[in-house]
């Protein structure tokens, strides 16, 4: 790889998780009432539908993190949130004409598994009690190391939850103390083993490369330790480096992150060596054995992406519950309070979701989304139903990309080259029409590489 093609498109860029990105929203309308109407006519649509918790509790700090979490080791916290996530829960489910059908159900935190055991088959019965299970469901959670006990994998697993995602980002001990993350590897070969005995049909590692003082000797120390224990899925994520968003970040020296090509051959590294291995590489930082699911749904070209990152099922109504949430009802987003003390007090005091963030699609937008997500998910896309678009918007933009080998350009169709999905966010970016430049230089998103 030329490191100058690095430098040249390591920018600022969303993460397309969403179309647009969160920061871009219109923010026009945050009338509850009409978000539970578009749910409604959503759902009358499709019922079946996928359906997120964010858990947002962690005992510790961990400095790299940029989610949303609330640190304290007072687990009184547990039920009172349980009671307004159930509550949340009812406010869409009183509204159907009949009970979902649930084909997805992830719970992400903060730390899903700060919760006791018992605290969580609490939640999931109030859940399930007023859904139907698809037939072909996922039901998954992430977990840390240190906090996950066989319990809470035998209840989860009772309760149909079948994938589980650990929260793992290096297994070097030192760079584990130094983002403020304490596990060892025989946590981590513990939990694995145990749920692989209890049933659990695929176990995924979070990885993360660019860490503080993370070096190739870590990168290899995690490839021994993914050979080791073989998980069925990876995801790789570059260190984002945003401390105006996440201030914890602050807590070392920005002179300690690997940068530029240093980072790029950390990548590099990992990504080779998961190939190497025998895992196929999925979309943006995600691995899996060919056996897997996901690997199967690439396969066949039915991956989809949403914000729960990439699925096998393609839902078109996405509900999430619980404080910062964002829920997709394909044609509008919204997120809901972030602080848990506001989410907690409008729970209680209101019968309708607790948004604070909009966005209303236009039919462009629908139309920049479906292309954006066909990038993300198979790299390639087709304009030859809107060929003026594409000659006078999109094919001087792709031409320049193409001039350094990231995609291949067809008669009013793309697709992105092997050296081209490294760079998949800025092939991405191409698209959007609500990305300016001023964006681009703001810190408000993470770099492409």
């Amino acid at each position: 790889m030329d490191y100058q093609l690095v430098d040249k498109y390591n920018v600022a860029v969303p993460r397309y998780t969403s179309y647009p990105a969160v920061p871009l929203w219109e923010n026009k309308d945050l009338s509850p009432q009409r978000w539970m109407d578009t749910v409604v006519n959503s759902f009358e649509e499709h019922s079946e539908i996928s359906l997120y918790i964010h858990l947002p509790y962690c005992e510790s700090l961990c400095t790299y993190c940029g989610c949303n979490k609330h640190i304290t080791k007072n687990h009184l916290v547990e039920i009172p949130y349980i009671k307004a996530v159930l509550k949340e829960w009812s406010m869409y489910t009183t509204r159907f004409s009949k009970k979902p059908i649930l084909k997805e159900l992830h719970l992400g935190g903060g730390t899903p598994t700060f919760f006791s055991p018992e605290n969580l088959k609490l939640l999931i019965e109030g859940i399930l009690k007023d859904a139907e299970v698809s037939s072909y469901h996922s039901f998954s959670f992430e977990a840390h190391p240190f906090s996950t006990t066989k319990a809470h994998l035998e209840v989860l697993h009772q309760l149909g939850f079948n994938r589980l995602s650990l929260g793992i980002q290096d297994f070097d001990p030192k760079i584990l103390s130094l983002i403020n993350r304490f596990q060892t590897e025989e946590q981590v070969s513990s939990i694995v083993d145990q749920a692989r005995s209890i049933g659990y049909e695929s176990i995924n590692f979070d990885l993360i490369y660019g860490l503080p003082q993370q070096n190739e000797g870590h990168i290899h120390r995690n490839l021994e330790w993914v050979q080791k224990l073989k998980p069925d899925r990876i995801a790789f994520y570059s260190y984002a480096h945003v401390p105006g968003v996440a201030p914890s970040q602050r807590a070392y020296d920005e002179n300690d992150l690997p940068k530029g090509e240093a980072k790029w051959n950390l990548y590099k590294l990992g990504s080779e060596g998961f190939l190497k291995m025998g895992y196929q590489e999925i979309g943006m930082d995600h691995f899996a054995l060919p056996q897997d699911d996901l690997a199967l749904s690439a396969k066949e070209h039915r991956l989809h992406r949403n914000f729960m990152g990439y699925t096998p099922h393609h839902t078109k109504l996405a509900i999430a519950l619980g404080a910062s949430s964002i829920s997709d009802a394909w044609s509008a987003f919204v997120q809901n309070e972030k602080k848990i003390k506001d989410y907690l007090q409008r729970v209680n005091n209101s019968d309708l979701p607790p948004i604070i963030k909009s966005h209303y699609h236009s039919e462009e937008d629908l139309a920049i989304r479906a292309k954006l997500l066909k990038l993300i998910c198979h790299f390639e896309g087709e304009w030859l139903n809107d060929r003026p678009y594409f000659d006078a918007f999109l094919k001087p933009r792709f031409r320049l990309l193409e001039e350094d080998g990231l995609v291949k350009l067809f008669p009013y169709q793309v697709k992105v080259t092997r050296r081209g999905q490294a760079f998949i966010r800025n092939v991405c970016a191409v698209l959007d029409r609500r990305l300016s430049v001023q964006q681009l230089c703001k810190p408000t998103f993470s770099k492409a590489v």
